[in-house]
């Protein structure tokens, strides 16, 4: 069965994530600093377990966090760790009951970081901080449970080949809870299915299919064989398929189909995933309302296809 994911942020329910800044953060002393991140985590990973009661109650199967859930933690300048902050206790505790509750309703919990995490960079100092941030996200992945680090494939620089043997070596860097959890997606400027999809069965990791990434960068390949590719990536793992579905506000014809709308259009939903045991998360301006819609129209087209 298909199962949705909401994706980390909430339209109309009251549920928030807190972030702050490091220009802000610098603007007070260091106690300062760490008293303000230590509530804003605090406050985070309860918005997190109310995300989570939030998506068990609406049968919607996955949830993608939020990736600063610990804000700043790698800044130079201002970073942290956890066991520095007054409220550690009661964070780790916290932690422990979204592990446990995630376990017992079989949500999947996945984190995307930010565009700026690039492996496949030619610049060392890039790579450096690409590492280091991906080794957080390793840690808030083990300590919430969630079994999904997605990035891009990154830059291109004049020469693909290059760019993704960088990526592949930079791999090899990484701690075994990050390289266990990471997955490559295609994009919608650089990296089509075509190009990840063997680099992905070369690294032995899975690939995440985003079909509107697909519709705006095609390959050659179809949407078909692209799914059937997926699969068998992720068959390999022993794991459960991840895919991503939008829309574009303007249209797939437009000279701009990148934009994505508030809501997902049915007929965008492809039909070679109806059926399979996948998770889909919606990337859509409309967040939770989006994915209810998308959920009773998957039902009708269901029934449909019977």
């Amino acid at each position: 069965m298909i199962r949705l994911g909401l994706c980390c942020m909430f339209h109309d329910e009251p549920i928030r994530f807190r972030q702050t800044t490091a220009t802000a953060l610098k603007k007070t002393s260091r106690r300062e600093q760490i008293q303000n991140l230590s509530s804003i985590c605090l406050a985070n990973v309860l918005s997190l377990s109310e995300a989570l009661e939030w998506v068990i109650a609406h049968e919607v199967g996955a949830f993608r966090v939020l990736s600063p859930l610990f804000p700043r933690m790698t800044h130079p300048d201002v970073g942290y760790q956890l066991n520095e902050l007054p409220d550690y206790k009661a964070l780790m505790a916290q932690c422990e009951k979204i592990r446990t509750r995630r376990q017992e309703s079989n949500i999947r919990l996945s984190l995307h970081p930010d565009q700026f995490n690039v492996l496949s960079s030619p610049h060392s100092e890039v790579v450096k901080n690409t590492i280091r941030e991906l080794e957080y996200q390793g840690l808030l992945a083990e300590l919430i449970g969630a079994n999904i680090i997605n990035i891009h494939g990154g830059g291109v620089y004049c020469d693909k080949v290059l760019a993704l043997g960088r990526l592949k070596d930079n791999f090899a860097l990484l701690s075994a809870r990050v390289q266990t959890r990471l997955t490559l997606e295609n994009d919608d400027r650089s990296y089509s299915p075509a190009d990840l999809i063997p680099v992905c069965n070369d690294m032995g990791i899975p690939f995440v299919y985003d079909v509107h990434h697909h519709r705006c960068l095609p390959d050659g390949l179809s949407i078909k064989n692209a799914t059937t590719e997926c699969v068998r990536c992720w068959d390999k793992a022993g794991r459960e398929p991840l895919f991503h579905i939008s829309s574009a506000l303007n249209g797939y014809g437009s000279s701009k189909p990148r934009p994505h709308s508030d809501y997902i259009n049915a007929n965008d939903f492809p039909l070679e995933w109806l059926g399979l045991d996948a998770t889909v998360e919606v990337e859509a301006k409309a967040k939770e309302l989006a994915v209810l819609k998308l959920k009773k129209d998957l039902n009708i087209l269901a029934k449909n296809q019977h």
